[in-house]
């Protein structure tokens, strides 16, 4: 199963990036049971936060898919660390929240998270269907206009 999950990273030309290392005083991942809990990623790329504003006014939707896709692909590399390189160990993404940086009447927060949840069940099939929730926030660390956290259910 994880030479076909990383077979799907590969065609959709994605490269997952080395888990990016904790901004304070938490871990980015802790492992309970058959439970993998994955700290709030930002929209990293290249060392830096990719996508930075409020949605609404400095970023529009597509943009913030965007940023979304970039949170679901920093969970993976998050996950493959915990889980030793071995994504095949995933058995269900159980819940994706999302926090999204919004601008004041701005509330299409269901449509930013559908970027991480589209690339999540195009990565992992059946096993990345998942529950979600898509909250609109005053800002986020880093001024980054997307956050998301996971609970993933592992083997």
């Amino acid at each position: 199963m994880s030479a076909e999950i990383e077979a799907r990273i590969e065609q959709l030309g994605i490269t997952l990036p080395v888990a990016a290392a904790p901004a304070a005083n938490y871990v980015p991942f802790v492992i309970s049971g058959q439970h993998l809990y994955i700290s709030g990623q930002l929209p990293m790329e290249n060392g830096k936060v990719a996508v930075l504003g409020l949605v609404g006014a400095d970023v529009d939707v597509t943009g913030a898919q965007r940023a979304a896709e970039l949170c679901a692909i920093n969970v993976l590399a998050q996950a493959k660390a915990a889980l030793d390189g071995d994504l095949g160990r995933i058995r269900r993404i159980v819940k994706l929240n999302g926090f999204i940086a919004s601008a004041p009447g701005f509330t299409d927060q269901h449509l930013v998270m559908n970027g991480a949840s589209n690339l999540i069940v195009t990565i992992l099939g059946e096993a990345g269907v998942h529950a979600r929730a898509a909250v609109g926030m005053a800002g986020l660390p880093f001024n980054a206009a997307v956050e998301i956290d996971a609970v993933i259910e592992i083997a």
